[in-house]
């Protein structure tokens, strides 16, 4: 992880926002801080950032709502923030996009810690693959492994996470096999930090909303009842 990670804390809770600046920048992080979306894009056009720290319920638009929009364009880590009883809002936080979640109320270390996690992930996402840096090309698209990006039929760029890049990856690697969600957790998930059991159907599912012309009848990633899924055209490697 590079010293100084630049982190941008989006909460309307001005006592939130002041403990986990000091609390951050004790522990050498660089911290900004919005109270809502306006806030947050100045903050995003001034400086770049490195994780945003995003919670649910804002004033105005949802930080749901922002983290969807974010990614149609933007592939920089998430991490929300919700109440403890709202199951569904984490669920659909990691669907639309989110790297993590920390419920409310938190410890400070605790989300200190994902987030750590979370950089060290950006910062060497591909540390466990580097003897096999290829490029990979199936049904059109070309995963670069080395250069950490997938190309699709017309040649342009998709932007993936750092979890869902890593599963894909795994998937491309043992084409045809049907791989559980534990041997998927194990294979892609190098650091440990999934933190929700759904976590492989949720990247799933994200990956076919980017990759299949029907998500509900896929043709690349398919569902193997019992038994995990299959990664099933031919995959070239280069």
């Amino acid at each position: 992880m590079k010293t100084e990670a630049h982190i941008l804390i989006v909460d309307d809770d001005k006592e939130i926002r002041d403990l986990l600046q000091e609390y951050f920048q004790k522990h050498g992080l660089r911290v900004s801080t919005a109270r809502d979306e306006d806030e947050m894009q100045a903050a995003l056009r001034r400086t770049a950032i490195d994780l945003i720290i995003l919670d649910v319920m804002l004033p105005g638009k949802s930080g749901l709502d922002i983290c969807r929009e974010l990614r149609t364009h933007s592939a920089v880590p998430i991490i929300m923030l919700t109440a403890v009883t709202e199951t569904i809002d984490r669920i659909v936080g990691l669907e639309m996009g989110a790297d993590d979640y920390v419920p409310k109320p938190f410890d400070p270390r605790e989300l200190l810690a994902r987030t750590r996690a979370v950089l060290r992930r950006r910062a060497d996402p591909g540390a466990a693959y580097k003897p096999l840096q290829q490029i990979y090309k199936f049904a059109g698209w070309t995963l670069d492994s080395g250069r950490r990006r997938l190309l699709n039929p017309e040649d342009v760029r998709i932007e993936l996470t750092t979890a869902e890049f890593n599963l894909l990856l795994t998937l491309a690697r043992s084409a045809q096999r049907v791989l559980s969600r534990d041997q998927l957790i194990e294979l892609s998930n190098q650091n440990g930090d999934y933190s929700y059991d759904r976590s492989v159907d949720i990247l799933v599912s994200r990956l076919r909303r980017k990759m299949e012309d029907d998500p509900r009848a896929p043709k690349l990633i398919l569902t193997v009842r019992g038994g995990g899924y299959q990664f099933v055209p031919e995959v070239v490697a280069e």
